[in-house]
């Protein structure tokens, strides 16, 4: 393990802004319309590209026959990355990444998860196990080799879970890459007595229950991209895309999601990863604690790099995507 330390609810819109920093401390918002495809039409939902009213759109069914939407851009020569999205959101959330290494020669792979964007609304299997095992569904689907495997938040715990139990094993993945990631746990449990307690993530499933829109406005217009800090200057945009990934998605995949990246032990998943692996985290990170996070992950990886940043929000993806695009890219190429 290395360190560079240079690099180193409420339905009510007041009770959920006045949760403010302690959702934000709190919570991995790491971020699908109708099934893509009618049931037992299986077969022609595994086709790469199906037109879906008007438009191409490229899906897999998986073993359960779950529609999982994906995007495949780029040189099919090319090394592959793949980018695995936050709670609530959408592959569209990689935007900023998908052009930048598109453009520089790569082939850039990445889906929407059960139950988020254009995947389909299942009701079952939100759960860390079937995240996984969607992702590499997606992989071997596109037969991705040497792969480097990016993820944001509850993406991050995907990753982890992903490359312990099917990449490595299946001699797919490169290297992997947590960015402001939950692993290895964010609710307080006995091996963690000093992460969050339950009742926080309780409050998150009662926002989703009963004004999941009001919600999804506010967290974004608040600690996720740190506008809610003196002199930062919020992005309605950046705002108002967050709010329409989230509210793509399915009101039963977020809400059974937040158990998932909130209580799921990934302890076991970091210490079984060996290849080398990148570790971004902002240090005023409203939403996934660093302190429980990433400081803790890195000393579990066997071939671990911490790259703190001083300053930055747990969407430093999006709002500071020149810094993290430039590190990604040196990481991938060293």
């Amino acid at each position: 393990m290395t360190s560079d330390p240079n690099l180193t609810s409420d339905p009510n819109r007041r009770q959920v802004i006045s949760m403010g920093a302690g959702l934000g401390t709190a919570l991995a918002w790491p971020l699908a319309t109708a099934s893509l495809a009618a049931a037992g039409d299986a077969q022609a939902a595994a086709s790469p590209s199906q037109p879906q009213q008007g438009m191409q759109m490229s899906t897999i069914t998986t073993k359960d026959g779950t529609t999982i939407f994906y995007k495949d851009w780029g040189p099919k020569t090319a090394q592959p990355i793949v980018f695995h999205h936050g709670w609530p959101l959408s592959s569209d959330d990689w935007d900023a990444q998908l052009l930048f290494f598109v453009q520089r020669g790569f082939r850039v792979v990445a889906h929407d998860r059960r139950g988020h964007g254009r995947s389909a609304q299942v009701s079952e299997g939100h759960d860390m196990d079937h995240y996984a095992a969607d992702a590499f569904a997606v992989v071997e689907h596109l037969n991705l080799r040497n792969a480097v495997h990016i993820g944001h938040s509850t993406g991050g715990g995907e990753v982890a879970r992903y490359v312990a139990k099917h990449g490595q094993p299946a001699g797919r993945v490169a290297k992997a890459v947590l960015v402001a990631a939950v692993p290895p746990i964010m609710a307080k449990t006995a091996t963690y007595p000093d992460h969050l307690p339950i009742e926080v993530f309780d409050g998150f499933r009662k926002g989703v229950a009963n004004n999941r829109a009001q919600m999804f406005m506010d967290v974004p217009a608040g600690p996720f991209y740190g506008f809610n800090r003196p002199g930062v200057k919020p992005l309605p945009g950046v705002i108002n895309n967050w709010w329409r990934q989230g509210m793509m998605g399915s009101a039963k995949a977020h809400y059974e999601g937040i158990k998932a990246f909130s209580e799921t032990d990934q302890t076991e998943d970091l210490k079984a990863i060996t290849v080398p692996t990148l570790v971004m985290h902002g240090d005023d990170d409203q939403i996934v604690p660093i302190a429980n996070s990433a400081l803790k992950a890195v000393k579990l990886l066997k071939n671990g790099t911490l790259k703190v940043y001083p300053g930055l929000s747990h969407g430093m993806l999006t709002v500071n995507a020149d810094v993290l695009n430039a590190d990604l890219l040196a990481f991938i190429k060293g």
